[in-house]
């Protein structure tokens, strides 16, 4: 189960925390993260197990627990915005392959926003950190520096 475990947390990651993922790379730490990840939820597996709960229902359980601190994820929150805002933009990174890399250099510079306006699961729908997110991007495909 551990190794399932680890498997699932790792594609988890790679779609929709790419930039968590980057980071553990340079550094060396993704088969060390995804180990402790998953050690982190051995007593609630171990509880679950004791209760004779379906393999299915232990997997989701851990799953969430896992995820829990990767939620909402910044990633796809800008890549949404991009699609729908952006879409010449959006287009024009995919088409040249650039997508995920600057996806992944938007969410680090949208930090700030996301941090000040205390991006979470209760106010991802939230209209003011849509359109501070959106000042954001606009500002960094309009900027000298961008690759646009």
């Amino acid at each position: 189960m551990q190794e399932k475990l680890i498997r699932k947390l790792h594609d988890y990651i790679r779609e929709n925390n790419p930039d968590l993922l980057i980071t553990l790379q340079e550094e060396n730490r993704v088969t060390d993260y995804l180990h402790e990840s998953v050690a982190s939820v051995d007593e609630l597996m171990n509880q679950l197990l004791a209760e004779s709960k379906a393999p299915s229902v232990i997997e989701e359980l851990c799953m969430d627990e896992l995820t829990r601190l990767l939620k909402p994820s910044r990633f796809n929150y800008i890549k949404e915005i991009l699609e729908t805002e952006f879409l010449k933009d959006f287009e024009r990174l995919e088409s040249n392959g650039l997508l995920t890399t600057e996806l992944i250099n938007l969410t680090s510079a949208c930090d700030a926003v996301f941090d000040e306006l205390q991006f979470s699961i209760e106010n991802e729908d939230d209209r003011t950190l849509r359109y501070a997110i959106m000042g954001a991007v606009y500002e960094y495909l309009t900027s000298p520096q961008s690759l646009s």
